[in-house]
């Protein structure tokens, strides 16, 4: 496959994996369908093909430019970040899409409230400046707005289940 169709193949697959899990949040967020053990292998299964294809489409990216090596550190420091960032939250809540039980206020959660959205941005952002793709960088911005809008949805659930989010909003970042 040339270079060009295989981007463009990636680009396809990272939008529609987007998209379903835009549209899974938004009908969550509306309550057509619940959480469950179901929904959280088909959206872990979307996310899986997501960040692969992500990284695939920014080592594929058809435009690159000659950036200093100090962005590509930068690139893999961001991406090592997110990676952190996503598995302490993910072995803090011990749960993805199931979570029962109180607000988590400690570890990454006492400073951060969203870390794993923050962890994806900062793959979102890492990769193409590790690869140098400027295209996949133009797309890391449309994708952080879609991440950002989930991130919405979800603070809207979280203020009415949880009394003291509010509280607990003042006192965390993002």
């Amino acid at each position: 496959m040339m270079n060009n169709d295989k981007f463009i193949l990636l680009v396809v697959v990272c939008v529609l994996t987007h998209i379903v899990r835009a549209v899974y949040e938004v009908l969550k967020h509306k309550k057509i369908i619940a959480a469950g053990k179901l929904s959280f292998a088909i959206i872990f299964t979307n996310m899986a093909v997501l960040w692969i294809s992500w990284f695939l489409l920014c080592g594929a990216d058809v435009y690159k430019i000659n950036l200093p090596a100090v962005v590509k550190y930068i690139g893999i420091a961001l991406t090592l970040l997110g990676a952190g960032l996503f598995f302490t939250a993910l072995f803090t809540i011990k749960t993805l899409e199931t979570y029962s039980g109180d607000l988590i206020t400690k570890g990454i959660y006492s400073k951060v409230r969203h870390p794993m959205y923050l962890g994806f941005i900062c793959w979102l952002l890492g990769a193409p400046l590790f690869f140098n793709g400027v295209l996949s960088l133009a797309l890391a911005v449309i994708f952080i707005a879609n991440v950002l809008f989930w991130r919405h949805l979800e603070e809207i659930e979280l203020e009415k289940r949880f009394a003291g989010y509010k509280e607990y909003k003042l006192k965390t970042n993002f």
